[in-house]
């Protein structure tokens, strides 16, 4: 049987995200995506940092790639970023992979406090200084004159020599100009769970294609990471219900409207907006959100079938990241959720 292959032409490749736990199970979790053949994992940031958690998953791996998916890039100083980075890479002996991404202004403002930086100005000189500090700062680093981030490190004591002198970088992004950016400076681009297959081939692809043409760069210079939605449930009506508030909820944020917008779903993330607005009752639209409009956005069913519905994805894509529905779920129903995934790859592995 000939072996499926990515947009690149290698072997395609698997990556999850793990919860906050305890070291021991951190440990066996990431035990048991190395075993299933997952390629990596990522630790996202909710408010806290991701990093230690991870180091806890490299512990018990000896392949396993881990990466922050994705770590906010203004909330640390890209000298403490790039140690950061470096010091994981050390603890992972380079498995490390530093996942930006700029966030929103209720985050980065409204929690944690900072100014109102231009977004994609901010993202650039940071992964400019950081990218200088790992290639420098054992050599004896010479000065940095960014729009945001200056320093001199005339006092600053040289350092060992890091595993790697370049650490991949890979950019989360959501819309088109953030996506340029990735595609412009990054080594990766981590593409958003709502960019479903339709929007993926449709618009994403061509995207790719035309920027890395535009900034002079090769396919093979970046790394293409879709986290599409999935829920792995035999019963497949029953993952249908189980995604359907995820649905909403993100319909219900003007940030995504453009992207139900261009698979035909205006009216209903406007309906869920108003709802969002009144105390988040989402609930109260959910009969408007149809078992078409779920899976437009989530692969839903068996291992299998959620195979089948994913498979666009590998036109555009290094590796896939799939994700699962959160919003309305118990611990039990997202662990079942969770259980899927590992499924899926197995499957896949096959």
């Amino acid at each position: 049987m000939t072996k499926k292959l990515n947009a690149v032409g290698q072997e395609r490749k698997f990556w999850g995200t793990l919860p906050l736990a305890p070291a021991k199970q951190l440990m066996e979790m990431g035990r048991q995506m190395e075993d299933t053949g997952f390629e990596g994992a990522f630790m996202l940031q909710i408010y806290g940092p991701p990093f230690a958690a991870l180091a806890a998953v490299a512990a018990g791996t000896t392949r396993l790639k881990v990466a922050t998916g994705v770590a906010v890039e203004s909330s640390r100083t890209p000298f403490e970023t790039a140690f950061i980075a470096m010091d994981m890479d050390r603890i992972t002996e380079g498995r490390f992979v530093l996942g930006l991404g700029a966030s929103l202004p209720a985050t980065t403002v409204g929690m944690h406090g900072l100014p109102n930086y231009k977004p994609i100005a901010h993202l650039k000189d940071t992964v400019a200084a950081i990218r200088h500090i790992v290639a420098g700062s054992h050599k004896g680093l010479q000065p940095y004159e960014g729009e945001y981030y200056k320093a001199d490190y005339k006092e600053m004591i040289v350092m060992p020599p890091p595993v790697r002198e370049h650490i991949p970088i890979w950019i989360g992004a959501l819309r088109e100009k953030m996506t340029r950016t990735a595609l412009e400076i990054g080594d990766g681009l981590l593409g958003h769970s709502l960019w479903s297959t339709q929007f993926t081939n449709e618009y994403i692809g061509p995207l790719i294609e035309r920027s890395l043409k535009e900034f002079g760069r090769s396919r093979e210079d970046i790394e293409v990471s879709s986290w599409p939605f999935v829920a792995v449930n035999d019963d497949k009506q029953q993952a249908i219900e189980d995604a359907r508030a995820t649905v909403a909820y993100y319909a219900g944020m003007k940030a995504y409207e453009y992207i139900f917008e261009a698979q035909g779903y205006l009216e209903q993330a406007r309906l869920c907006q108003d709802a969002a607005s009144r105390q988040s009752d989402i609930d109260s639209v959910l009969d408007r959100i149809s078992d078409q409009m779920v899976m437009d956005f989530v692969a839903c069913g068996s291992p299998e079938d959620v195979l089948e519905q994913i498979e666009p994805f590998w036109n555009v894509a290094d590796a896939l990241c799939p994700t699962i529905p959160f919003r309305n779920l118990t611990m039990e129903q997202m662990q079942l959720y969770g259980q899927g995934i590992y499924r899926l790859v197995a499957a896949a592995r096959q």
